[in-house]
């Protein structure tokens, strides 16, 4: 599915979402989501993020393992890849301590 992306940071942004959607509560491919949304009208793929959970220590762990795999480079980068992933479709966070 990573093939149509193009530069190392759209596909670090796809990986990311793929493990984070893995570990979420309920755990879903974020390949099949992709694949069964519905587009909006200015063509964008609505994905229903809200209907999962994952912790925010969980997303921070895989955020900054994206990072390190696609070694993005400069801290620039990271803090524009890191807001890119939490102002976009990952699933909701909960605090460990609403357990």
């Amino acid at each position: 599915m990573m093939e149509h992306l193009k530069t190392k940071e759209e596909k670090a942004i796809h990986y990311c979402y793929c493990e984070l959607f893995k570990h979420a509560t309920p755990s879903a491919d974020f390949n099949e989501l992709l694949k069964n949304a519905k587009t909006n009208d200015l063509g964008q793929k609505e994905i229903p993020f809200d209907d999962y959970e994952i912790e925010q220590e969980k997303l921070d762990e895989i955020i900054q393992e994206s990072i390190n795999k696609f070694k993005l480079k400069p801290k620039y980068k990271q803090q524009l890849f890191r807001n890119t992933i939490y102002l976009g479709c990952s699933p909701r966070t909960k605090n460990n301590s609403e357990d």
